[in-house]
């Protein structure tokens, strides 16, 4: 670990944090301007620094520490139970097919709304039921509300309702018209006749089928 880059470049550390957090830089912008080149920019290498030095104080408290090894593995799995219950609700496969960063984006935000939306609702849900019991008189254990989880999907149709209705009786479709061959057609037939007298039987026949189809 570089500890005098990190003093050289703390200003420039501390100033590029503040600017995203207050919304001026977009962390997708700084991460296409850190990728550009990254190895010959300073800025790129104060941060590479500075997440050494931050992930090698985090591993060795997570050693000596028993406390924050159940948090953190606690927090992990409640996040893998997130992560896994958001990749049910999307539908189209886990796969964003769009390279554009902004759009990917819109993609992760917008599935972690729904989540957040079927979650709070099945936790109302769960919260009238157990108002419901208390309510008739049944024992309502907190610790035992604790180790409920809202991340049911039995209960969620993300299809909607499919709706069958076998009362409907179906539609009569009318039988499809044969088509007639000029020969086989009287209004051809007679058309041929009365023009037989002037020319060639077939050739008035040809014609007045013709006409007939327009």
């Amino acid at each position: 670990m570089d500890w005098d880059l990190i003093e050289r470049h703390w200003t420039d550390l501390l100033s590029t944090a503040i600017s995203i957090r207050e919304g001026r830089v977009s962390s997708v912008t700084l991460l296409r301007r850190l990728g550009n080149h990254s190895h010959k920019n300073r800025l790129y290498r104060a941060f590479r620094e500075l997440g050494r030095v931050i992930r090698t104080v985090t591993l060795l408290r997570y050693l000596s520490e028993p406390g924050l090894r159940e948090q953190i593995t606690a927090v992990t799995n409640k996040a893998e139970a997130f992560h896994g219950y958001s990749e049910w609700l999307m539908i189209g496969g886990k796969l964003i097919g769009h390279n554009d960063p902004d759009h990917q984006e819109r993609v992760v935000k917008f599935n972690e709304l729904l989540a957040n939306c079927a979650i709070h609702s099945t936790a109302l849900d769960i919260t009238d039921v157990a108002n419901g019991l208390a309510a008739e008189g049944y024992p309502v254990d907190t610790d035992d509300l604790a180790t409920i989880t809202p991340y049911i999907q039995h209960t969620i149709r993300r299809m909607g309702d499919l709706v069958l209705n076998a009362l409907r009786r179906a539609r009569r479709r009318r039988p499809a018209r044969r088509r007639l061959h000029p020969r086989e057609d009287p209004e051809v037939q007679q058309a041929a006749a009365d023009c037989g007298n002037h020319g060639r039987p077939d050739t008035c026949l040809i014609i007045s089928a013709r006409a007939t189809s327009k």
